[in-house]
Formats: C-alpha cells, sequence, structure tokens
C-alpha cells in the first residue's frame, strides 16, 4: 500500500506539471462534441437523443491522447526500467498510475458535461447519478487503457496502436456507460440504470484485476 501511494503521489505530481496537456485534452474533447453538434444539424430532439453516445465518444477520444502520453515521462532516459529496479512491486507502479490516469479521465468526463448540457439542451436533474456512470466508465476505460499504453509506449506510432488496441476492448464498457447515460437523460421510467451502472461497476472490477495481474509481464517484455 505504501508503494501504491508512492507511485500515486509520483503520477499525481507529473500530472499537475502537465496541467497545460491536460487543458488541451479538454479542449479537444470539447471541440470533438461541438463537430458532433455540427453533423446531427440544428435538430434538438436528435442532439438530445444522441447526447450521451456523443459524451462517452469525446470522452473516448480525448482519453487516447492522455494514455498515450501517460508513461511518456517513465520513457526518457529509461525512468521506468530504474522505477522496476526500485524495491517496489510492478503491480504497485501499475496501480498509481491507473488510478492517476482514472482521476483524470473522470474528472475529464465531468468538465466535459456542462458542454453537453449547453451543446445538446440535454440537461438531468440526477447529477449525482450521472457523475457516478462517468466515474465507473472512466474506470473500465482506464484500466485497459493504461496497460496498452504501457505496452505501447516504446513504438513510435504509439498514438495509432493504442486506439486500435483499446477500442475494441472497451466497447461493452462503452454500451453501459451510454444506455446508463441517455436513461439518465432522457428518463428511466422503468428503473434501468442500476443494472446499467452493475454492470459498469463489473467490468470495471474485471479489468483492474487483470491490469494488475499482467503489468509485470508487460514491461518486464
Amino acid at each position: 500500500m505504501t508503494d501504491l501511494l508512492v507511485s500515486l503521489r509520483k503520477d499525481l505530481l507529473l500530472q499537475w506539471r502537465g496541467r497545460a496537456q491536460l487543458v488541451a485534452i479538454f479542449a479537444f474533447g470539447a471541440a470533438a462534441l461541438l463537430l458532433f453538434s455540427f453533423a446531427v444539424g440544428p435538430d434538438s430532439l436528435a442532439l438530445r437523443q444522441h447526447s450521451a453516445g456523443f459524451l462517452w465518444l469525446g470522452l473516448l477520444l480525448a482519453s487516447t491522447l492522455s494514455l498515450a502520453e501517460s508513461f511518456e515521462r517513465e520513457m526518457e532516459e529509461q525512468a521506468l526500467e530504474g522505477l522496476l529496479l526500485l524495491p517496489a512491486s510492478a503491480r504497485a507502479l501499475y496501480y498509481g498510475k491507473a488510478l492517476a490516469n482514472w482521476g483524470h479521465l473522470a474528472l475529464l468526463g465531468c468538465a466535459l458535461v456542462p458542454v453537453m448540457v449547453v451543446l445538446y439542451d440535454a440537461g438531468t436533474l440526477r447529477l449525482f447519478s450521472l457523475f457516478g456512470v462517468i466515474v465507473l466508465g472512466t474506470a473500465g476505460l482506464s484500466a485497459p487503457g493504461t496497460l496498452y499504453a504501457a505496452m505501447t509506449a516504446q513504438i513510435r506510432g504509439r498514438q495509432t496502436l493504442l486506439p486500435l488496441l483499446l477500442f475494441p476492448l472497451v466497447v461493452p464498457v462503452l454500451l453501459a456507460a451510454v444506455k446508463a447515460t441517455s436513461l439518465l437523460i432522457l428518463g428511466d421510467p422503468m428503473g434501468q440504470v442500476r443494472p446499467w451502472a452493475t454492470l459498469l461497476a463489473a467490468f470495471a472490477v474485471i479489468h483492474w484485476s487483470l491490469g494488475g495481474l499482467l503489468f509485470g509481464r508487460v514491461v518486464e517484455d
């Protein structure tokens, strides 16, 4: 646990020092939502009905930029190899990085909600439930995203390869997140949000467990 906290503190400090990049990633996500609204046109009903899908697409596209660069500093001057030589488990390094990425993606998703409301007129009174879905959905994105980011960190075209590997794996997470978000925005007379949120939590548990088990082998290879 001590190793994990130290690793998490290190990654949060790196993210804070690179906060200008975080602003740029948010701007990219907001621009994606704006472009989606232009593609649909002035049909306010269609914009509201598809707002949940557009929110998660914008978050997914923005997350690939963040995840691809999450191991950039570890690759400089072979810093990752130095970390692996420390008396700390590779699993602690993974969970520290994954938790930092999770916090960043969750914050990014919450920041994109006002943009969605303004562009798509997709407001909801169940904001706490919406933020909870975002937290669960980004948990399912950050765990495999961190693993694949480590796998592709030393490849020159990692910004291209990472989405190719990540997108097929997180399709179930995106489907559940979009459905739960859509129900919160459009209404949930049948009480279907909880089963979708439970499914998101199950995917998150599976991805986080597998990521911790496989990370050591990935960085060693």
